[in-house]
């Protein structure tokens, strides 16, 4: 059985099956933020649909990351390390794309374990 959440017309935030959790892609809530504020409302939008699922981040086994300017990397990459927990470290990819609406900087795509 799958369980979905947040179910909408386009898409669910998260769907939950056979023991695995899949998030949509998660952008931030105000677009006006710098790369770093951006990006820790991503995570933090992350930490919530995970904890909704019964998981956490302790549990991610993917990450897709679109970034619109590489310049960003190294901000990007400092809140993600803040916020992960050592020897959790996931299997990532980080791909410059452009967004859909300008002011995005940062989407990830998380699928995690229960």
């Amino acid at each position: 059985m799958v369980q979905r959440f947040d179910v909408g017309p386009r898409l669910s935030e998260m769907a939950v099956h056979n023991g695995v959790c899949y998030l949509a892609g998660q952008v931030a809530a105000d677009g006006s933020a710098d790369i770093t504020g951006q990006t820790q409302q991503v995570l933090g939008a992350i930490d919530a649909l995970l904890a909704r699922a019964g998981t956490s981040k302790r549990n991610l086994l993917r990450v897709e990351i679109f970034i619109t300017d590489l310049a960003d990397f190294p901000a990007m990459n400092a809140v993600w390390e803040a916020w992960l927990p050592e020897g959790c470290a996931p299997p990532r990819a980080t791909v410059k794309a452009q967004l859909a609406r300008p002011e995005w900087k940062v989407e990830m795509v998380v699928t995690a374990a229960l």
